[in-house]
């Protein structure tokens, strides 16, 4: 009987073990997974996170009901019950997360709708439950709040609704746990050693709870669930020697900590290692020291004492008042939530801009045209938002407008005569410490052109043509380290050469190194095609997440640079504009934007006389991956990548783009591409975004060698097109065209055929 006994308590052991490690193996291994792909441009489809939890739910449930049903031991046979329990309910509570992250607010009223009617339902069947000791409520409370401190430092609240609707959510899950957990932390109460006691509940309550949080939460925030809920298991297990535990008022605010104050949009490591995803993992780990410090806390604290009710009042009541402390001065006080950008119906129209001949004239009408539109058109919507007491921001290059609300206000949007469609606009939430740079440069400055450079042969421009004076190249990306030796030279200075609509910086400044590197590599001082050229910059990838407002609002400022600030509606100065775009991002859905997002804005480049060269993404090799915009467009040059061999770089994204469209144009160097990173330092960096400044670089040569062909879009097109060296594409299965388009840049004949150009061509 003993040795029937001791294999008994061993198999649930195991189960135990096997437990925890399904689940974090599932879950984990599947956003690592998952990160790689949006690395590459893609992603998880969101059926596998269902399809994940209901797996993680039979691999666990199956022994579960199986040990409860056959073990000759009690308390394995309650174990096993209450941890299948457990992950059923994470498995049907996972089921949500068929709802997209951008949609946070219909996430968490589906959570606390769904975990509110299962515990409901369950308490209709078990019957009522047991009403907490006072003082353990109190207690609890106190516990709970402990565990919420953490988040209230590392983390930021959203929008109204979904602050609102996540403590609902929270409390749903915190009371469907009640039973399971309870049952399970009750399992340490025959052992005599009250230490003992606790550890035994905590262990086997603490495996309850790994399987039922891991239902909870989108993806990422379910791992950090995962890491600070279940050690409060033994701060339950404390609490259940002297009593039964108020598990709701124990576990609601410590669930709601990573439910409202991290955004599942922001924790993807597309950010950087030192973004929301690394002070949410702190949170994490601090969350589960302070559970644990609870617990051991607790242990003691549940003896018998005459004033224990006031005490465990007072304790709640000091915890409390130090979370509004911690919130206040150490963390991000304010609601942070996503606006939505709201595209009129009416667009300006274009017609007749190109056949302007003077580019200044033909600029400034391409302004003043965009604006009368967005004024006209807007006036009605402008009125009815004051009306609502809605914050808004206009816009005139896409004719739309900012709007600081939510899902709400959304319907009421769509639902307007002048209203064409209403996107996302995610708002970033702010981090405890502003993050440096993610790419500091670590190798000297080259003491010769690098291969890139004389692979397009553009320093033999330099000799035989120009080194790009008299051009300005306008770079929207991360920022620009404007102190750099590379670059602090060639920045056209004045007020309205930079701009930094979020962070509000007066001077070019990169706390990411993308921007650095890209725009060194068009104009840059020993690492640049064309580094006699001047530069303009707009920050609209502060922390390498951005939104229809970021794009645009840096657009604008290149077709009519303005002093930060200043309204670009009336203060615009379009005879500033800068002559070439690159333009190193693209704008995914999880950014806000569909198809047909930034196409007028490209359009409008177009009509003005402004090249606007773009990456075609790092989601190669396979066909049809150029797809986000403003790759996709047909008036956009469309730039991929290769290597110093002229090979096509396997992350290059290859075309056709949507309707069919032929993409890329272009290809230029890509691979382990050294320029210039913040600090003063050089390094090496490869993608799409690396190849695009080479070919804005060359744009710049060719119309400093012939200024008649500055504003001649197509023309200039055409003898880049006409120019090429050839490239190696035979290992790609999409085509030569739909992998290289016409080639590789060459400089050198680029800028020939361009000075051959004896009339001025028409627009």
């Amino acid at each position: 009987m003993a040795r029937s006994r001791g294999l008994a308590l061993a198999l649930t052991i195991v189960l135990g073990l096997w437990a925890v490690a399904v689940t974090v193996a599932v879950h984990g291994g599947g956003w690592l997974v998952g990160q790689g792909l949006v690395a590459l441009g893609s992603g998880l489809p969101r059926w596998f996170w269902p399809v994940a939890g209901g797996l993680v739910a039979v691999l666990v449930a199956g022994p579960a009901l199986l040990l409860a049903r056959l073990s000759p031991l009690p308390f394995a046979r309650t174990a096993g019950l209450q941890w299948a329990v457990t992950a059923l309910i994470g498995g049907l509570l996972g089921t949500l997360r068929l709802i997209p992250d951008t949609y946070h607010e219909i996430y968490l009223a589906a959570l606390a709708v769904t975990a509110a009617v299962a515990a409901g339902v369950r308490r209709a069947v078990r019957g009522r439950a047991e009403r907490s000791d006072g003082w353990l409520l109190w207690l609890s409370l106190a516990i709970g709040l402990v565990a919420l401190l953490p988040w209230l430092w590392v983390g930021a609240f959203g929008g109204l609704v979904e602050t609102v609707v996540a403590p609902f959510a929270a409390l749903a899950v915190a009371w469907l746990a009640v039973r399971p957990v309870t049952a399970l932390a009750a399992l340490g109460g025959p052992l005599r050693n009250t230490w003992g006691g606790a550890a035994v509940g905590g262990l086997t309550a603490g495996v309850g709870l790994v399987t039922l949080v891991a239902g909870v939460g989108e993806p990422a925030v379910q791992l950090l669930a995962l890491v600070a809920i279940p050690p409060l298991a033994f701060a339950v297990a404390a609490l259940a020697r002297r009593g039964r535990p108020a598990v709701p008022a124990l576990l609601a605010p410590a669930l709601f900590g990573p439910l409202a104050l991290v955004d599942p949009d922001e924790t993807t490591l597309l950010l950087g290692f030192r973004d929301v995803a690394f002070w949410a993992l702190i949170g994490a780990v601090a969350g589960l020291v302070l559970a644990l410090l609870a617990a051991a806390v607790a242990v003691p604290a549940t003896g018998r004492d005459p004033w224990r009710p006031r005490f465990a009042a007072l304790t709640a009541a000091v915890v409390a008042a130090g979370g509004a402390i911690v919130y206040t001065v150490l963390g991000q006080p304010g609601l942070h939530g996503e606006h939505l950008f709201v595209i009129m119906k009416e667009q300006a129209d274009l017609s007749g801009l190109r056949d302007e001949p003077d580019r200044t004239t033909r600029i400034r009408l391409t302004y003043e045209r965009l604006v009368g539109t967005a004024e006209r058109s807007q006036a009605s919507l402008r009125g009815a938002l004051r009306a609502k007491d809605l914050e808004f921001t206009p816009f005139y290059l896409v004719n739309g407008i900012e709007v600081n609300a939510g899902p709400l206000a959304r319907q009421w949007l769509e639902g307007r005569a002048d209203v064409d469609r209403v996107l996302l606009n995610p708002v970033l939430r702010p981090l405890p410490v502003t993050p440096g740079p993610e790419e500091v440069g670590s190798l000297p400055a080259p003491t010769a052109p690098p291969w890139n450079l004389t692979l397009i042969k553009a320093d033999q421009v330099w000799s035989q043509f120009t080194t790009g004076r008299g051009i300005v190249v306008g770079s929207s990306d991360s920022g620009v380290d404007g102190t750099h030796p590379a670059l602090r030279t060639t920045f056209r200075g004045a007020d309205d050469s930079w701009l930094d609509p979020l962070d509000h910086t007066s001077a070019p400044v990169d706390r990411n190194g993308h921007g650095t590197h890209t725009l060194a590599t068009a104009v840059g001082a020993g690492v640049g095609v064309a580094p006699g050229a001047l530069w303009v910059a707009c920050a609209n990838l502060p922390r390498n997440l951005g939104s229809m407002a970021n794009y645009v609002s840096c657009l604008q400022f290149m077709l009519a640079p303005y002093p930060a600030g200043a309204d670009p509606m009336h203060a615009g100065r379009p005879d500033r504009a800068p002559q070439v775009l690159t333009n190193s991002w693209g704008c995914p859905s999880v950014e806000g934007c569909d198809t047909r997002s930034l196409q007028q804005a490209v359009d409008v480049f177009a009509a003005a006389g402004i090249f606007f060269v773009a990456a075609a993404g790092n989601t190669g090799p396979d066909c049809a991956t150029v797809t986000d915009p403003p790759a996709t467009y047909p008036a956009t040059f469309t730039v991929g990548a290769v290597t110093r061999t002229s090979k096509v770089t396997s992350f290059s994204s290859r075309g056709p783009a949507p309707g069919n469209v032929p993409k890329p144009d272009l290809m230029a160097p890509g691979a382990a591409i050294v320029s210039a990173l913040p600090g003063g330092g050089y390094g090496a960096l490869s993608g799409t975004s690396m190849a695009t400044p080479h070919v804005a670089g060359v744009v710049a040569l060719m119309w400093a060698a012939n200024p008649a062909l500055i504003g001649h879009i197509e023309q200039t097109r055409q003898l880049l097109l006409r120019t090429t060296q050839p490239v190696d594409a035979t290992d790609s299965p999409c085509g030569p065209t739909d992998t290289a388009g016409a080639g590789l840049v060459d400089a050198l004949a680029a800028v020939t055929a361009a000075t051959a150009v004896t009339t001025k061509p028409t627009p």
